[in-house]
């Protein structure tokens, strides 16, 4: 009897405990759930290189909007960004814009500004403090990418294509899903995991 009892205050106390952990994770945010194939992802804002302030919507492009998420740092970033760039000038005049995102809580602005600079980067790139919209969008590597359609869907979230050494590409995933898209046409493969560094996030 005495250890029935014992078992029944021990279960309670850790449904109880249980209870309390989830519901910290929830005031925290924590637990929000990232956006899936098919959301439309609402307008944010995120403050660039220059300390101006910038929206969602004044940045996107007419026909879709290609997210980014880098970093300064990053040895797969670094082996994707002449891609990333050529990307950026290969579809801007089909009206798909390219935004740079940087979550990582060990970069600065100044370090985004010497990495752009040296990179000659042609697009925009965001500072996300306090990994808001990663987390929003359930980013979690650098370089990951979410493409939204010309309303703001997202169409195609993951891997930019199949290996960051450029020789042994053979998948082309993101490209695939953009020439997809602008044709009118369903995107075959909406999703591809995503590989690289881990974003540094907050604390």
């Amino acid at each position: 009897m005495k250890k029935r009892y014992a078992f029944a205050i021990s279960l309670s106390l850790t449904l109880a405990l249980s209870l309390i952990a989830a519901t910290r994770a929830g005031a925290s945010g924590d637990n929000v759930s990232a956006v899936t194939i098919g959301s439309t992802v609402a307008d944010f804002k995120l403050t660039d290189t220059s300390g101006k302030e910038q929206k969602l919507s004044s940045l996107k492009g007419r026909n879709g909007t290609v997210l980014i998420f880098i970093s300064t740092q990053c040895p797969v970033v670094r082996d994707y960004i002449e891609r990333i760039g050529k990307l950026a000038a290969d579809y801007r005049e089909r009206g798909v814009n390219v935004i740079g995102i940087n979550s990582n809580a060990t970069e600065t602005i100044d370090d985004m500004k010497a990495h752009a600079s040296a990179n000659n980067l042609a697009f925009p790139v965001l500072k996300d403090k306090g990994n808001k919209i990663a987390d929003l969008l359930g980013a979690e590597r650098t370089p990951e990418v979410f493409f939204l359609d010309a309303s703001n869907k997202l169409v195609y979230h993951g891997r930019i294509d199949n290996h960051r050494n450029i020789t042994l590409v053979n998948a082309n995933d993101l490209r695939d899903a953009i020439d997809a898209t602008l044709a009118g046409k369903p995107v075959v493969k909406a999703e591809a995991s995503a590989f690289g560094c881990t974003i540094k996030k907050a604390s």
